[in-house]
C-alpha cells in the first residue's frame, strides 16, 4: 500500500513542478501530456519486462524496478521460491514413496479410469511383466487373459482374482482391486504359488487319509454290529455300555471320514452339471427328515416351480445339511420355515428357525471347517463341524452365495441365492 502511495506522491510532485514551470515559461497543458506519456511508457516497459521475466519461467535474478513495481518483483520472486521448495519436498515425498513401495512383496499398479496404467512399482515387472514404458497402455492389452479382462469389469469390493502369471504359468497370482481418487484405482497382485500347493498337499492329504480310514472303520463297525447282535447270558451292563458307546463313536468317525471326502471331492472334481428340479429335491428331503413319514415341524412353501442348472447331489447335500441343522438347533415343539421362491434375477432358498441364534461375532466362522460355537445346552448335540462348510463349498460351486441373519434366542434364517441371469432354468 505504501508503494502505491510513493508512485502518487512522485506523479503529484511533477505536476507540481510542472505547474511551477508555468509560472516561467507556460505550456503547461504541453507539459502535462508529457508527464503522462512518461510515466505510460515506463508502466508499458516495466509490463514488458515483467512479462519476458515470467516467459522464462521467472528464473535467474529479479528484474530491476523501482517503486511498486520493486515489491510486484519481489512478490513474484518469494512465490516462486516457495513453489520450487514445495515442489523438491513433494519430490522427495515421491521418491521416498517409491524406494518403499519397490521393497513392497507385492506388485501394484495404479489404473486410471480407463484402466491405463499411471505407475507401477518394480516387482509389477517381475510378476506381471509390466515395464516402465509400459505408462499410458490398458492393462487388459498387456495381460490378455479373459477372466481378467472381466475381473476388471466386474470387480467388487473385497473380490479378488486367482490367475496364472503372464510371466510364468507356474505361479499363481491372487489379485485385488481398491478405489480410491476420482476413478482410480490400485492393482495389488500378490504371489500366491506356495500357498496353493500347500493347500493342494493338505487337501490331498485329507482326502488320502480319510480314504484309508474307510475300509477300517467299516470292519470295527461290522463285527461291532455282531457282537451287539450276539446272545450273551452272561452279559454284564458294562460290556453293553461299552458296545453301545463304540458304535456310537465308529458311526461318528464315518459321518467325519464321509464329509472330509465329500469336501474333498468339491474341492478337486470337475462339476457335473444337468437340470435340477429344486421344488422337487426340497419336498424328498423334507419327507426323508420326517418322521414316521410325516413331519409336522416342517412349513413347506414351495413358491415357484423353477429349477437349476446344477449338480443334483451336492445341492441335496447343502440343502440337507441346512434343514437338518435347523432342526436340530432349534426346540422340537418349534416350526423350521423352508421356502423356495424366485424374486427378480434371484431364486432363494429360505431357511428359518427359531433356535437358540448365533452371536454376530460367530458369524463370520461359521462356515469354517470343525468351527462350533460352545453354547450350554440341556443335552450335547453330536455332529462333524462341517456341515456349513460343505455348504459353502457347494453354493461357491453353483456361482451362488449363503447369506446368514441371526439373533441370539429368537432364530436365524440361512438364504441360498441363485442368480437365474444366464443361467438354464
Amino acid at each position: 500500500m505504501w508503494a502505491w502511495r510513493k508512485e502518487i506522491l512522485k506523479l503529484l510532485l511533477l505536476i507540481i513542478f510542472a505547474a511551477i514551470l508555468n509560472t516561467f515559461i507556460g505550456y503547461l497543458s504541453q507539459m502535462l501530456i508529457l508527464i503522462l506519456l512518461g510515466t505510460l511508457i515506463r508502466q508499458a516497459i516495466l509490463i514488458t519486462r515483467l512479462e519476458h521475466w515470467l516467459s522464462r519461467g521467472a528464473g535467474g535474478g529479479i528484474p530491476k524496478g523501482s517503486g511498486i513495481w520493486e515489491d510486484i518483483y519481489y512478490h513474484f520472486y518469494r512465490i516462486r521460491a516457495a513453489k520450487k521448495k514445495r515442489k523438491k519436498q513433494l519430490s522427495k515425498i515421491i521418491k521416498q514413496f517409491r524406494q518403499s513401495t519397490d521393497v513392497l512383496p507385492d506388485a501394484a499398479v495404479v489404473l486410471g479410469k480407463d484402466d491405463e496404467i499411471e505407475w507401477s512399482n518394480k516387482l509389477a515387472k517381475k510378476i506381471l511383466g509390466l515395464n516402465k514404458s509400459d505408462k499410458g497402455q490398458r492393462i487388459p492389452n498387456l495381460i490378455r487373459q479373459p477372466e481378467f479382462s472381466q475381473y476388471l469389469k466386474n470387480s467388487q469390493e473385497y473380490d479378488s482374482l486367482i490367475i496364472n502369471s503372464p510371466v510364468d504359468s507356474q505361479s499363481i497370482l491372487q489379485l485385488r482391486l481398491v478405489k480410491y481418487g476420482s476413478g482410480q484405482r490400485l492393482l495389488i497382485a500378490q504371489d500366491v504359488t506356495q500357498q496353493k500347493k500347500m493347500e493342494v498337499m493338505r487337501k490331498n492329504f485329507v482326502a488320502n487319509v480319510s480314504h484309508e480310514l474307510r475300509t477300517p472303520l467299516t470292519v470295527l463297525k461290522g463285527y461291532l454290529e455282531t457282537l451287539e447282535d450276539m446272545e450273551h447270558s452272561d452279559e454284564s451292563q458294562l460290556l453293553r455300555h461299552s458296545l453301545k458307546q463304540m458304535s456310537t463313536q465308529t458311526a461318528r468317525m464315518q459321518y467325519l471320514v464321509n464329509d472330509l471326502l465329500l469336501l474333498a471331492r468339491l474341492e478337486t472334481q470337475q462339476q457335473k452339471t444337468n437340470y435340477v428340479d429344486v421344488a422337487e429335491l426340497i419336498q424328498t428331503i423334507c419327507n426323508e427328515s420326517a418322521q414316521d413319514g410325516v413331519n409336522l415341524r416342517i412349513d413347506l412353501q414351495l413358491e415357484t416351480q423353477l429349477g437349476l442348472e446344477g449338480n443334483k447331489e451336492e445341492l441335496r447335500s447343502a440343502f440337507s445339511n441346512l434343514i437338518n441343522n435347523a432342526l436340530k438347533y432349534s426346540p422340537l415343539n418349534s416350526k423350521v420355515k423352508v421356502i423356495w421362491k424366485k424374486q427378480a434375477n434371484e431364486l432363494y432358498l429360505d431357511v428359518i428357525d427359531n433356535g437358540e441364534g448365533i452371536a454376530p461375532a460367530h458369524i463370520p466362522r461359521v462356515t469354517e471347517r470343525f468351527f462350533r460355537v460352545e453354547v450350554k445346552r440341556p443335552h450335547k448335540l453330536t455332529g462333524t463341524g462341517l456341515g456349513l462348510a460343505i455348504v459353502k463349498h457347494v453354493l461357491m460351486r453353483h456361482e451362488a452365495k449363503l447369506e446368514i441373519k441371526s439373533q441370539l434366542g429368537v432364530g436365524s434364517q440361512f438364504r441360498c441365492v441363485f442368480i437365474t441371469k444366464n443361467r438354464k432354468l
